[in-house]
Protein backbone atom coordinates (compact mmCIF):
# COMPACT_ATOMS: atom_id res chain seq x y z
CA UNK A 1 0.00 0.00 0.00
CA UNK A 2 1.10 3.39 -0.98
CA UNK A 3 1.62 6.48 1.39
CA UNK A 4 -1.67 7.54 -0.65
CA UNK A 5 -3.50 4.91 0.27
CA UNK A 6 -2.70 4.47 3.26
CA UNK A 7 -3.68 7.95 3.99
CA UNK A 8 -7.08 7.75 2.69
CA UNK A 9 -7.87 4.08 4.13
CA UNK A 10 -7.30 5.35 7.53
CA UNK A 11 -9.79 8.69 6.36
CA UNK A 12 -12.25 6.56 4.95
CA UNK A 13 -12.39 4.28 8.57
CA UNK A 14 -12.63 6.84 10.55
CA UNK A 15 -15.10 9.40 8.98
CA UNK A 16 -16.43 7.22 6.37
CA UNK A 17 -15.83 9.90 4.02
CA UNK A 18 -13.37 11.27 1.45
CA UNK A 19 -11.28 14.59 1.33
CA UNK A 20 -8.56 16.81 -0.43
CA UNK A 21 -5.02 15.00 -0.46
CA UNK A 22 -1.63 17.65 0.74
CA UNK A 23 1.90 16.68 0.78
CA UNK A 24 5.16 19.05 2.02
CA UNK A 25 8.27 17.76 1.80
CA UNK A 26 11.40 17.37 3.93
CA UNK A 27 14.57 18.74 3.14
CA UNK A 28 18.40 18.42 2.73
CA UNK A 29 20.78 21.44 2.52
CA UNK A 30 23.52 21.27 0.29
CA UNK A 31 26.13 23.14 1.50
CA UNK A 32 25.93 25.94 4.16
CA UNK A 33 26.21 24.80 7.88
CA UNK A 34 26.25 27.36 11.10
CA UNK A 35 25.98 30.15 8.39
CA UNK A 36 22.42 30.65 9.28
CA UNK A 37 22.68 32.88 13.07
CA UNK A 38 25.95 34.82 11.44
CA UNK A 39 23.71 36.28 8.64
CA UNK A 40 24.84 34.44 5.54
CA UNK A 41 23.57 32.05 2.92
CA UNK A 42 22.07 28.18 3.53
CA UNK A 43 21.22 26.26 0.12
CA UNK A 44 18.46 24.01 0.84
CA UNK A 45 16.24 21.67 -1.22
CA UNK A 46 12.86 19.47 -1.13
CA UNK A 47 13.16 16.32 -1.57
CA UNK A 48 10.86 13.25 -2.79
CA UNK A 49 9.98 12.49 1.41
CA UNK A 50 7.21 13.91 2.59
CA UNK A 51 4.09 14.22 4.93
CA UNK A 52 0.77 13.44 3.63
CA UNK A 53 -2.59 14.69 4.59
CA UNK A 54 -6.46 13.90 3.65
CA UNK A 55 -8.32 16.74 4.72
CA UNK A 56 -11.87 17.92 4.97
CA UNK A 57 -13.84 20.45 6.58
CA UNK A 58 -16.93 19.15 9.36
CA UNK A 59 -18.78 21.92 9.61
CA UNK A 60 -18.08 22.22 14.08
CA UNK A 61 -15.35 23.86 15.74
CA UNK A 62 -13.38 20.73 16.31
CA UNK A 63 -10.29 19.05 14.93
CA UNK A 64 -10.40 15.82 14.71
CA UNK A 65 -7.40 14.16 13.67
CA UNK A 66 -5.54 10.49 13.28
CA UNK A 67 -2.06 9.83 13.00
CA UNK A 68 -1.30 6.76 10.71
CA UNK A 69 2.40 6.21 11.54
CA UNK A 70 1.79 5.98 15.52
CA UNK A 71 -0.99 3.09 14.95
CA UNK A 72 -3.66 5.53 14.01
CA UNK A 73 -3.57 7.29 17.04
CA UNK A 74 -6.74 9.65 17.62
CA UNK A 75 -6.63 13.01 19.04
CA UNK A 76 -9.67 15.67 18.86
CA UNK A 77 -9.66 19.79 20.12
CA UNK A 78 -11.31 22.72 19.72
CA UNK A 79 -9.74 26.10 18.25
CA UNK A 80 -8.82 28.16 21.20
CA UNK A 81 -5.51 28.71 23.47
CA UNK A 82 -7.08 26.85 26.10
CA UNK A 83 -7.92 23.55 23.51
CA UNK A 84 -4.09 22.63 23.37
CA UNK A 85 -4.27 18.78 22.82
CA UNK A 86 -2.16 16.62 25.09
CA UNK A 87 -0.20 14.30 22.20
CA UNK A 88 2.59 16.46 20.99
CA UNK A 89 2.33 15.36 17.35
CA UNK A 90 -1.18 16.94 17.24
CA UNK A 91 0.29 20.38 19.22
CA UNK A 92 2.38 20.48 15.93
CA UNK A 93 -1.10 20.52 14.11
CA UNK A 94 -2.87 22.58 17.06
CA UNK A 95 -0.04 25.26 17.09
CA UNK A 96 -0.02 25.78 13.01
CA UNK A 97 -4.39 26.46 13.29
CA UNK A 98 -3.62 29.03 16.24
CA UNK A 99 -0.66 30.73 13.94
CA UNK A 100 -3.06 31.18 11.53
CA UNK A 101 -5.98 32.58 14.10
CA UNK A 102 -2.99 35.32 15.08
CA UNK A 103 -2.41 36.30 12.02
CA UNK A 104 -6.47 37.31 11.17
CA UNK A 105 -6.73 34.03 9.18
CA UNK A 106 -9.61 31.51 9.37
CA UNK A 107 -9.55 27.78 10.86
CA UNK A 108 -12.95 26.03 11.14
CA UNK A 109 -13.06 22.10 11.97
CA UNK A 110 -12.07 19.45 9.79
CA UNK A 111 -10.83 15.75 10.18
CA UNK A 112 -7.98 14.69 8.86
CA UNK A 113 -5.50 11.43 8.39
CA UNK A 114 -1.89 12.46 8.02
CA UNK A 115 1.28 9.93 7.29
CA UNK A 116 4.98 10.20 6.17
CA UNK A 117 7.78 8.70 4.96
CA UNK A 118 9.92 11.27 6.26
CA UNK A 119 12.66 9.81 8.17
CA UNK A 120 12.09 10.87 11.77
CA UNK A 121 15.70 11.94 13.47
CA UNK A 122 17.74 11.74 10.21
CA UNK A 123 17.33 15.73 9.80
CA UNK A 124 14.99 15.77 7.13
CA UNK A 125 12.91 17.57 9.09
CA UNK A 126 10.05 16.06 9.04
CA UNK A 127 8.03 18.65 11.71
CA UNK A 128 8.54 20.84 9.05
CA UNK A 129 6.74 18.82 6.27
CA UNK A 130 3.96 18.48 8.60
CA UNK A 131 3.72 21.86 9.82
CA UNK A 132 3.56 23.08 6.01
CA UNK A 133 1.42 20.66 4.88
CA UNK A 134 -1.32 21.35 7.10
CA UNK A 135 -0.25 25.38 6.80
CA UNK A 136 -0.59 25.23 3.18
CA UNK A 137 -4.00 22.65 3.40
CA UNK A 138 -5.97 25.27 5.88
CA UNK A 139 -5.04 28.28 3.79
CA UNK A 140 -6.70 26.73 0.66
CA UNK A 141 -9.60 24.98 2.35
CA UNK A 142 -10.35 28.32 4.54
CA UNK A 143 -8.49 31.32 3.60
CA UNK A 144 -8.89 31.32 -0.67
CA UNK A 145 -4.91 30.89 -0.75
CA UNK A 146 -4.87 34.28 0.91
CA UNK A 147 -1.64 33.59 2.89
CA UNK A 148 1.01 33.95 1.10
CA UNK A 149 4.04 31.60 0.82
CA UNK A 150 6.29 33.46 2.97
CA UNK A 151 3.66 33.69 5.74
CA UNK A 152 3.15 30.27 5.58
CA UNK A 153 6.76 29.08 6.02
CA UNK A 154 6.77 31.84 9.42
CA UNK A 155 3.36 30.06 10.88
CA UNK A 156 5.86 27.03 10.54
CA UNK A 157 8.43 28.46 12.40
CA UNK A 158 5.95 30.08 15.36
CA UNK A 159 5.13 26.81 15.29
CA UNK A 160 7.78 25.31 17.03
CA UNK A 161 8.71 28.40 19.02
CA UNK A 162 5.36 28.69 20.64
CA UNK A 163 4.19 24.98 20.82
CA UNK A 164 6.65 22.95 20.63
CA UNK A 165 9.42 24.19 22.46
CA UNK A 166 11.88 24.65 19.46
CA UNK A 167 13.77 27.82 19.02
CA UNK A 168 14.86 27.01 15.30
CA UNK A 169 15.41 29.26 12.14
CA UNK A 170 13.28 29.21 9.91
CA UNK A 171 15.01 27.46 6.36
CA UNK A 172 13.10 23.83 6.72
CA UNK A 173 9.94 25.30 6.80
CA UNK A 174 10.59 27.43 4.19
CA UNK A 175 12.50 25.04 2.26
CA UNK A 176 9.59 22.71 2.79
CA UNK A 177 7.27 25.89 1.46
CA UNK A 178 9.14 26.88 -1.71
CA UNK A 179 10.48 23.69 -2.64
CA UNK A 180 10.80 23.52 -6.77
CA UNK A 181 11.58 20.49 -7.98
CA UNK A 182 15.20 20.00 -10.15
CA UNK A 183 16.65 23.07 -7.83
CA UNK A 184 17.93 24.17 -4.95
CA UNK A 185 17.24 27.55 -3.23
CA UNK A 186 20.14 29.77 -2.05
CA UNK A 187 18.73 31.51 1.17
CA UNK A 188 19.82 34.97 2.39
CA UNK A 189 18.74 34.43 5.86
CA UNK A 190 19.69 38.24 6.54
CA UNK A 191 17.04 39.79 4.15
CA UNK A 192 15.23 36.44 3.88
CA UNK A 193 15.42 36.97 -0.32
CA UNK A 194 15.80 33.35 -2.39
CA UNK A 195 16.66 32.52 -4.99
CA UNK A 196 16.57 29.20 -7.27
CA UNK A 197 19.70 27.09 -8.89
CA UNK A 198 19.21 24.36 -11.29
CA UNK A 199 20.51 20.94 -9.44
CA UNK A 200 19.47 18.16 -12.10
CA UNK A 201 22.49 15.98 -11.64
CA UNK A 202 22.41 13.75 -14.61
CA UNK A 203 24.52 10.76 -13.96
CA UNK A 204 24.82 11.09 -9.85
CA UNK A 205 22.41 9.96 -6.84
CA UNK A 206 22.20 12.14 -3.43
CA UNK A 207 22.71 9.34 -0.91
CA UNK A 208 22.13 10.35 2.88
CA UNK A 209 24.04 7.79 4.90
CA UNK A 210 22.09 7.89 8.86
CA UNK A 211 24.72 6.94 11.42
CA UNK A 212 21.79 6.88 13.51
CA UNK A 213 24.09 8.26 16.16
CA UNK A 214 23.69 11.25 18.21
CA UNK A 215 25.75 12.81 20.81
CA UNK A 216 24.12 14.80 23.26
CA UNK A 217 26.89 17.52 24.75
CA UNK A 218 26.42 19.04 28.20
CA UNK A 219 27.95 22.29 27.73
CA UNK A 220 25.63 24.00 24.92
CA UNK A 221 27.70 23.53 22.02
CA UNK A 222 25.50 25.42 20.06
CA UNK A 223 25.37 28.55 22.12
CA UNK A 224 29.15 28.15 22.83
CA UNK A 225 30.05 28.52 18.65
CA UNK A 226 27.28 31.43 18.21
CA UNK A 227 28.95 33.23 21.24
CA UNK A 228 32.12 32.95 19.56
CA UNK A 229 30.81 33.99 16.32
CA UNK A 230 29.39 36.91 18.45
CA UNK A 231 32.48 37.26 19.54
CA UNK A 232 34.74 38.34 16.81
CA UNK A 233 31.68 39.97 15.13
CA UNK A 234 31.55 42.52 18.03
CA UNK A 235 35.56 42.58 17.65
CA UNK A 236 35.07 44.07 14.39
CA UNK A 237 32.31 46.13 14.71
CA UNK A 238 30.10 44.54 13.28
CA UNK A 239 26.36 43.13 13.26
CA UNK A 240 27.09 39.78 12.38
CA UNK A 241 30.20 37.58 10.50
CA UNK A 242 28.42 38.14 7.26
CA UNK A 243 30.05 41.19 6.23
CA UNK A 244 33.71 40.06 7.90
CA UNK A 245 36.44 39.58 5.11
CA UNK A 246 39.04 37.32 5.54
CA UNK A 247 41.85 40.15 5.68
CA UNK A 248 39.75 41.74 8.61
CA UNK A 249 39.73 38.52 10.81
CA UNK A 250 43.52 37.92 10.43
CA UNK A 251 44.24 41.66 11.29
CA UNK A 252 42.64 40.81 14.62
CA UNK A 253 43.32 37.45 15.31
CA UNK A 254 46.34 38.35 17.98
CA UNK A 255 43.16 39.83 19.80
CA UNK A 256 40.93 37.25 19.70
CA UNK A 257 41.50 33.23 21.12
CA UNK A 258 42.58 30.60 19.12
CA UNK A 259 39.31 29.01 19.40
CA UNK A 260 37.09 32.21 18.13
CA UNK A 261 39.70 32.81 15.20
CA UNK A 262 39.38 29.02 14.25
CA UNK A 263 35.10 29.70 14.15
CA UNK A 264 34.75 32.58 12.55
CA UNK A 265 37.56 31.48 9.96
CA UNK A 266 35.12 28.57 9.28
CA UNK A 267 32.02 30.84 8.82
CA UNK A 268 33.47 33.32 6.31
CA UNK A 269 34.95 30.19 4.37
CA UNK A 270 31.58 29.20 4.23
CA UNK A 271 29.77 31.51 3.01
CA UNK A 272 32.42 31.95 -0.05
CA UNK A 273 31.88 27.82 -0.45
CA UNK A 274 27.80 28.93 -0.67
CA UNK A 275 28.28 31.28 -3.62
CA UNK A 276 31.27 28.98 -5.53
CA UNK A 277 28.75 25.89 -5.63
CA UNK A 278 25.94 28.41 -6.95
CA UNK A 279 27.85 29.15 -9.71
CA UNK A 280 29.63 25.73 -9.85
CA UNK A 281 25.82 24.67 -10.22
CA UNK A 282 24.93 27.38 -13.18
CA UNK A 283 28.24 25.72 -15.34
CA UNK A 284 27.17 21.89 -14.28
CA UNK A 285 30.97 21.54 -12.39
CA UNK A 286 29.48 18.89 -10.29
CA UNK A 287 33.24 18.01 -9.12
CA UNK A 288 33.46 21.54 -7.92
CA UNK A 289 30.44 20.71 -6.04
CA UNK A 290 31.51 17.78 -4.76
CA UNK A 291 35.37 19.28 -3.61
CA UNK A 292 33.55 22.14 -1.82
CA UNK A 293 31.23 19.98 0.19
CA UNK A 294 34.59 17.64 1.48
CA UNK A 295 35.92 21.11 2.08
CA UNK A 296 33.15 22.17 4.69
CA UNK A 297 32.84 18.75 6.25
CA UNK A 298 36.61 19.40 6.92
CA UNK A 299 35.89 22.91 8.57
CA UNK A 300 32.98 21.21 10.08
CA UNK A 301 35.18 18.95 11.94
CA UNK A 302 38.80 20.48 12.39
CA UNK A 303 37.86 24.18 12.80
CA UNK A 304 33.77 24.07 14.06
CA UNK A 305 34.49 20.79 15.92
CA UNK A 306 31.21 20.13 15.54
CA UNK A 307 31.65 16.29 14.31
CA UNK A 308 32.18 13.16 15.29
CA UNK A 309 34.50 10.07 15.17
CA UNK A 310 31.41 8.10 13.25
CA UNK A 311 30.37 10.99 10.86
CA UNK A 312 34.48 11.94 10.04
CA UNK A 313 34.91 7.86 9.57
CA UNK A 314 31.43 7.86 7.10
CA UNK A 315 33.34 10.87 5.28
CA UNK A 316 36.60 8.67 4.89
CA UNK A 317 34.70 5.71 3.54
CA UNK A 318 33.32 7.96 0.73
CA UNK A 319 36.66 9.26 -0.18
CA UNK A 320 38.09 6.45 -0.33
CA UNK A 321 34.99 4.55 -2.94
CA UNK A 322 35.63 8.10 -4.85
CA UNK A 323 32.47 9.56 -3.95
CA UNK A 324 32.12 13.09 -5.42
CA UNK A 325 30.90 14.85 -2.32
CA UNK A 326 30.26 14.09 0.93
CA UNK A 327 29.89 16.01 4.41
CA UNK A 328 27.82 16.37 7.75
CA UNK A 329 24.50 17.66 6.88
CA UNK A 330 23.20 19.82 9.70
CA UNK A 331 24.06 21.05 13.39
CA UNK A 332 26.61 17.96 14.00
CA UNK A 333 27.45 15.79 16.70
CA UNK A 334 25.54 13.30 15.03
CA UNK A 335 22.96 12.52 12.35
CA UNK A 336 23.72 11.99 8.50
CA UNK A 337 26.22 12.50 6.43
CA UNK A 338 24.83 13.98 2.61
CA UNK A 339 26.69 12.35 -0.42
CA UNK A 340 27.06 13.14 -3.89
CA UNK A 341 27.63 9.81 -5.85
CA UNK A 342 28.51 8.55 -9.04
CA UNK A 343 25.65 6.62 -10.32
CA UNK A 344 27.98 3.67 -11.14
CA UNK A 345 29.47 4.15 -7.56
CA UNK A 346 26.26 4.33 -5.86
CA UNK A 347 25.73 0.69 -4.75
CA UNK A 348 29.37 -0.06 -3.98
CA UNK A 349 29.73 3.06 -1.42
CA UNK A 350 26.50 2.09 0.23
CA UNK A 351 27.20 -1.78 0.22
CA UNK A 352 30.88 -0.80 1.81
CA UNK A 353 29.55 1.83 3.85
CA UNK A 354 27.16 -0.72 5.87
CA UNK A 355 29.29 -3.25 6.11
CA UNK A 356 32.76 -1.26 7.34
CA UNK A 357 30.36 1.06 9.75
CA UNK A 358 28.53 -2.14 11.22
CA UNK A 359 31.88 -3.49 11.99
CA UNK A 360 33.43 -0.40 13.78
CA UNK A 361 30.40 0.51 15.62
CA UNK A 362 28.10 -2.62 15.91
CA UNK A 363 25.42 -1.63 13.95
CA UNK A 364 24.28 -0.59 10.41
CA UNK A 365 23.71 3.23 9.30
CA UNK A 366 20.28 3.90 7.29
CA UNK A 367 20.36 4.86 3.52
CA UNK A 368 18.46 7.22 1.98
CA UNK A 369 18.41 7.93 -1.70
CA UNK A 370 16.62 11.68 -2.44
CA UNK A 371 15.72 13.66 -5.07
CA UNK A 372 14.70 17.25 -5.24
CA UNK A 373 11.24 17.48 -5.89
CA UNK A 374 8.21 20.21 -5.27
CA UNK A 375 7.61 21.81 -1.71
CA UNK A 376 4.03 22.46 -0.35
CA UNK A 377 1.41 21.46 -2.40
CA UNK A 378 -2.67 20.24 -3.07
CA UNK A 379 -2.69 16.48 -4.97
Amino acid sequence: MDLKEKVHAAFEQRFATEGKLYASAGRINLIGEHTDYNGGFVFPGAIDKVIMAEIKPNGTDKVRLVSVDFDNAYCEFGLREEDAPEPSWARYVFGVCREIQKRGGKVHGFDAAFAGDVPNGAGLSSSAALESCFAFALNDLFNDNTIDKFELAKIGQSTEHNYCGVNCGIMDQFASVFGKKGHLMRLDCRSLEHEYYPFNPEGYTLVLVDSRVKHELADSPYNKRRASCERVAAKLGLETLRDATHEQLNAIKGEITAEDYLRAKFVLEEKDRVLAVCDALVAGYYDTVGRKMYETHAGLSKDYEVSCEELDFLNDVARECGVTGSRIMGGGFGGCTINLVKNELRDTFVATAIKRFAERYGHEPKIYDVVISDGARAL
